[in-house]
Order: structure tokens, then sequence, then C-alpha cells
């Protein structure tokens, strides 16, 4: 298996990451050829039907930039072929885990994870994941292993919903560049502390690490750092002392929407990482204190679920939308939070 990155367990959405599979650097002696064909007598077992699937997915690149079949390749130019996966070195380790797959096809799973489960095998987390899981079960259909799970995306440790899961390379290709074109439809709920002064609105800002703490992220000004961001929120139930809302995406970084609404004032309730799991709003009687712990005890996370999930399916073209309940421990403390406001009109009694 290929080195584990250092914060594996942290993944949101991550944003899709290119890996270099070929290099080539053009002879200056090189007669004009189209890239096409040059590519077909360079690697290995390349067909011209694969060649033109990188090169229309945008996998191919000369000098940096994307190219087309008919281009004919000329000394001195840079060819990089790239893929959406990352290598790895030792297979996936079968496991018999418990999965909630809500769709499956020959090209793609919809996996609704569950909260508290890692999507992808590193570092501290080698067993157990959800690459795991679905390993075993893909070995049910075929036996001899050669179907393997292709992540498109991630969803961190703590944050429950809908993924995504490519069963081909082909699929995975397709979906990653509607992730990376950000035409990808992703909706979130979440709880969140605090009242939102406005009913709805949109986040923007660039995201990068934390210069203090490298395993959390942060809204810079500076538009020279990190990668911009835009989050769409809506209110939808006032809780008084936490609000709970709707988040679209329209791009994808890592902890986006921790990050964002934390600097917007609002920090997903119980997010221990960003500071939500203190009591950040409400009032000093002893009985709500109690309240609010009892609700972390509920749910130990981030309040954060991937709640629908639309694409355009690899193989057929047809748009497809799916949605999912929110978790039983989401439910819950969703649940007390409103029966507390409703019996003690907090609505009279905000800070």
């Amino acid at each position: 298996m290929s080195k584990p990155k250092e914060d594996t367990e942290y993944f949101e959405n991550e944003e899709i990451e290119e890996f270099e599979t070929h290099r080539f650097v053009i002879d200056k002696g090189q007669e004009p050829l189209r890239i096409d064909k040059y590519l077909m007598n360079r690697v290995e077992n390349a067909s011209r039907v694969k060649v033109k699937e990188a090169i229309d997915e945008g996998r191919i690149k000369v000098n940096g930039l994307s190219t087309k079949a008919s281009y004919k390749v000329k000394p001195d130019d840079v060819i990089l072929a790239i893929s959406y996966q990352e290598p790895r070195e030792a297979e996936i380790v079968p496991e018999n885990l418990p999965i909630d797959i809500v769709y499956e096809d020959e090209a793609l799973a919809i996996i609704n994870k569950k909260p508290g489960m890692v999507v992808h095998p590193g570092y501290g987390n080698y067993t157990g994941t959800l690459v795991n899981a679905l390993a075993w079960h893909f070995q049910q259909q075929v036996p001899s292993g050669e179907l393997r799970p292709w992540l498109v995306h991630r969803i961190d440790k703590d944050t429950s919903g809908l993924l995504v899961v490519a069963k081909t390379e082909q699929a995975l290709n397709h979906l990653a560049l509607q992730f990376k074109e950000h035409t990808i439809d992703r909706v979130y709920h979440a709880l969140v502390w605090g009242n939102l002064k406005e009913e709805k609105g949109t986040i923007t800002g660039n995201i990068a690490r934390s210069e203090k703490d490298r395993k959390m992220f942060r809204v810079y000004d500076d538009p020279e750092i990190g990668k911009p961001a835009v989050t769409h929120y809506k209110l939808l139930r006032d809780l008084t002392f936490v609000s709970y809302i709707e988040c679209k995406l329209e791009t994808g970084r890592t902890h986006q929407i921790r990050v964002h609404l934390k600097h917007l004032g609002h920090t997903l309730f119980n997010d221990s990482h960003y500071g939500g799991n203190k009591i950040l709003k409400g009032v000093v009687f002893s009985k709500y204190k109690q309240f609010v712990e009892n609700c972390f005890q509920i749910m130990p996370r981030q309040a954060l679920h991937a709640k629908t999930l639309g694409f355009v399916h690899p193989v057929s073209g047809k748009y497809m939308h799916f949605d999912s309940e929110l978790p039983d421990d989401f439910q819950e403390v969703l649940l007390k939070w409103t029966r507390v406001n409703e019996t003690y009109d907090m609505n009279d009694r905000k800070n």
C-alpha cells in the first residue's frame, strides 16, 4: 500500500487529486505525429479506445494543458498522463463489515456511510474502513478480486451520509471530471451553534491549512493563499441557541463546510476539531449545561450529514439523484433541541 497521508482521517469533500502515471519528453529529432498514435507506441497495453478516452477526459496534458487526439507532438513537448486514483503498492484486505449500499449497478455504488467509519485505510486506520468493506462486497461478485472500489471523493470519519464509489476506471474518470468541474450536486444538513443573521446566504473565502495547526484549515483573505471555496446555506429551523441548516457545495475543499461555518461564526455542533464541543451559546443554568452535555453524549461527533447527491451516470448519461435520512443520533439530538425550544420558549431568552 502506498504511504498514507498524515491526516487521512480528516478528509471532507476533498478536491479531486491528480496523480502522474507517465511522463514523456519528445526527442529533438521527432517527426510530427498525432499524439494518440505516439502514446499507443509508448504505453504498454494502450489501445486506441483507451487513449482517446484519456484525452477526452483531460487526463493527457501537453506542456501542462489538455489536448486533442489530433494534436501532433513536436520536439521538447512534455506529455503527462494522469490518473484520479492514487497508485497502490499492495491490495486492500477485504473485510466482511456492515455497510449500507443504497444503489448499485455495473458502473458504481452509492453508499450511505455511517458515522465513525473511516473511508480509506491510512495512518492509524489500516482496517475496518469503507474500502475494506467494499473490497469484500465486490469479491463476492467477482471472486478473482479484479473488481475493486475506486474512490471518487471522501467524507471524513465522523461525517455521515452519501458517497459514490466507482467500480470501473472509466466510471471513476467520468465522475472525477464532474467533481472537478463542480457539476455534482451535494447537499449537507448540519446543526450549528447560534442564530443566523440571514435565513440564507453564500460563504466565500480561500481555504488552506492553518499555519498553527496543520491538521486544521482556515479561511484566508489573501487570494494568493489556498483555494477558492463557495458554500451556499439556508436555514431550516431556528432553535434559538442552535440552528438546523442546509449547505450546498459549489466547490469541494477539505473541511469546507466546517471551516466556512466557523468563519461565519456558527461552528458545527460538537465539532471537537474546531471548538464546537463546548457550549458556545445559551444560558448559565446548570440544567441547560446538563442538557447540552447529554446531547454531546448522544452524538459524539460533529453534526454533519451528506444528505443528497446528484450526478450524471457515467454510462447511461442520465441524471441520478439520491437522498438519505438523518442518522439516529442526529435525529435524536435535533428532536431534543426542538422540544426544549418549544417547552421553555427559548425565543424569548436569546442571548
